[in-house]
């Protein structure tokens, strides 16, 4: 009997509730049969065991060999993946969790604007009182700050919620990750220019030895990816199947082409439409995908040039040529 795949995926929250969803809208459904356990299955991919785990504990136990796979945020996986290369990053944006990670201080501060100027308070204070920073990511925190200047700081680790301690006085600034800004300004608080660390987005990895030994583990993996890809790259577009006359498909075509936006992936998929009645001839039936954003103004198109009984369908997957991140990851394990 084969061992099962691990995935890891984050148990809580938001983050939870969004790959939940994500991996369902990429037909990768986990079920569970009883809502209180942490692990769970994949009905497509029945080898998969889906750990439910804090996205700290993906990060380290994907590094550690324990989960084959894991999700979570870029911005955890950067501080906790370690110093070597037991990581691979398969896929860097899934499209949910997206936030920044940033150098935050409260706004009374309104001489300091920029990550220089926090760089010379910092240098003002030293060596009699340090500014005193508090983040979960104390890695990234002390190489930025090093790398900008700011030398002269204590850093304060918390687990919980970081906004109140520069007004509660148990640290002079915070590093944290930055989503819509509203909870900043709630409690007085505002980014630096220059003071980002980095961006962050839901990001698929995997333990690179495990892809390298295992042929099941790394065929599940590009399984995934198809999906990952093919569903990322349908969302925002729609499928639109229309009607028009035409003496043959290449005259159809040249109306089409009287509007680049018209002309779908490749190109717009025209063929001939076999009426009930056989005296009814000239008719061609086209397809072509268009973004969402365009929808009402290719429908608009289509009707100047002929068009008529125009139908929508949302597009779920795309699939094109072999994706360029599965070449990008056979290079990288050197397959």
């Amino acid at each position: 009997m084969s061992r099962k795949i691990r995935l890891g995926i984050p148990s809580k929250g938001r983050l939870e509730e969004d790959c939940l969803n994500f991996l369902q809208d990429c037909d990768l459904k986990i079920t569970k049969s009883n809502p209180r356990l942490y692990i769970a299955r994949m009905a497509t991919l029945p080898q998969v065991e889906v750990w439910f785990q804090r996205p700290t504990d993906i990060v380290r136990q994907v590094r550690d060999g324990v989960l084959d796979l894991g999700i979570a945020g870029y911005d955890t996986l950067a501080e906790h993946q370690g110093q070597a290369d037991e990581i691979i990053v398969i896929h860097e944006a899934l499209g949910f969790g997206g936030c920044s990670l940033e150098v935050i201080v409260p706004q009374t501060w309104i001489d300091i604007n920029h990550i220089q100027d926090l760089a010379d308070l910092a240098l003002s204070r030293a060596p009699v009182k340090p500014l005193r920073v508090i983040s979960k990511y104390e890695r990234l925190t002390t190489r930025f700050l090093a790398d900008h200047g700011v030398t002269a700081f204590r850093h304060l680790h918390a687990d919980g919620a970081l906004e109140a301690a520069p007004k509660m006085g148990t640290a002079d600034f915070i590093v944290d990750v930055v989503q819509t800004g509203l909870t900043l300004r709630e409690n007085h608080l505002k980014t630096l220019q220059e003071g980002q660390i980095l961006q962050s987005d839901s990001c698929f990895f995997a333990h690179r030895a495990t892809l390298k030994r295992d042929v099941e583990a790394l065929a599940v993996t590009r399984q995934m990816l198809e999906l990952f890809e093919a569903h990322l790259r349908a969302e925002g577009h729609y499928n639109l199947i229309a009607n028009m006359r035409g003496h043959s498909a290449e005259s159809v075509a040249r109306k089409l082409h009287q509007y680049p936006n018209l002309a779908g992936l490749q190109g717009p998929t025209i063929s001939p439409v076999y009426p009930k009645n056989p005296g009814q001839n000239g008719w061609y039936a086209l397809s072509i995908m268009v973004k969402k954003a365009r929808l009402h103004t290719a429908i608009q198109q289509l009707r100047d040039i002929g068009g008529s009984g125009v139908v929508v369908l949302p597009a779920t997957f795309i699939f094109e040529e072999e994706p360029e991140r599965w070449q990008r990851l056979q290079q990288t394990l050197e397959l």
